[in-house]
């Protein structure tokens, strides 16, 4: 069944956790990073359309000022955020001109994300970025029909400069939403865990990872047990806003994978639609 479903994926949301991107201390693992930006690469280079939404902006914020821990204040956090921003985005542009590959960036907030006009406004962008065109002259004027490489890799995160009480809160939730406007095939979500368990395997040495959800009801979050996962005091996410994130995508006929970011070639496997992580199949076809 997964290998089916897998032979039509074309378009790709993958969701990178604070977690996934830093050190117990904070500070960013470009080892781990190095890793993740080969595989989207290579992914791209075969001809999947990446879309990267990428938390760390506070968390690599938090690293460049040597705080101990998170700061509870919202006007704490949007200062972290401006630092973190732009150093996150420059190390990825350092990360992926080796591949050469192009990146482009897009913040976004939950408001945006309520007003149809623009939705269609980003969405269109999204278009663009990720697609090839060729520039031809028409009435001496330029028009762009067929192939040239615009396609990008475009990184989302949320703008928590402007952050609000009406925010997503965690980029779970944002990468579902971006899913579902942009119509994508497939969410994945790398998560420092390998994917939901029936119980909470850091106090349950017999916990079992369970391989395929279908509905995301009471008895699936009654696995998930809390919010926080073994490297979340860095992050705002944690199992249940994946699996808010899972219903999203569901109920808009996207299929999501819970996969763990420690090991990104993974990822070649679940495309050939091989058992790895926890798979969320959609009952529905994609709207």
């Amino acid at each position: 069944m997964r290998t089916e479903i897998h032979k039509t994926i074309h378009r790709i949301v993958i969701k990178i956790g604070t977690s996934s991107l830093t050190h117990a201390n904070g500070r960013l693992s470009y080892r781990r990073m190095e890793r993740m930006v080969s595989v989207i690469c290579d992914l791209k280079n075969i001809g999947y359309e990446i879309i990267l939404v990428s938390s760390g902006a506070v968390g690599v914020g938090l690293g460049k000022t040597n705080l101990s821990k998170k700061p509870q204040e919202t006007v704490y956090k949007r200062a972290l955020a401006a630092i973190g921003q732009s150093n996150l985005m420059a190390i990825y542009e350092e990360l992926f001109s080796v591949y050469d590959c192009q990146i482009s960036q897009i913040l976004l907030t939950k408001s945006i994300l309520q007003n149809k006009k623009t939705i269609d406004n980003i969405a269109s962008a999204f278009s663009i970025l990720l697609k090839h065109y060729t520039v031809k002259k028409q009435d001496n004027k330029d028009v762009y029909d067929g192939i040239i490489d615009f396609g990008t890799i475009p990184i989302v995160n949320e703008n928590d400069v402007v952050i609000s009480d009406n925010s997503f809160g965690d980029n779970d939730t944002l990468s579902a939403y971006v899913a579902r406007f942009i119509k994508a095939d497939l969410l994945i979500i790398w998560s420092d865990i390998d994917g939901l368990y029936d119980k909470d395997p850091r106090i349950n040495k017999d916990a079992k990872i369970v391989p395929m959800v279908t509905n995301v009801n009471k008895n699936v979050y009654k696995m998930a047990g809390g919010t926080g996962t073994s490297r979340a005091s860095k992050g705002t996410g944690g199992m249940i806003t994946k699996l808010n994130a899972a219903r999203i995508a569901m109920e808009a006929g996207i299929n999501m994978v819970i996969t763990n970011g420690d090991e990104p070639e993974n990822l070649y496997e679940i495309l050939e639609g091989k058992q790895i992580g926890t798979y969320f199949c959609a009952s529905r076809k994609k709207s």
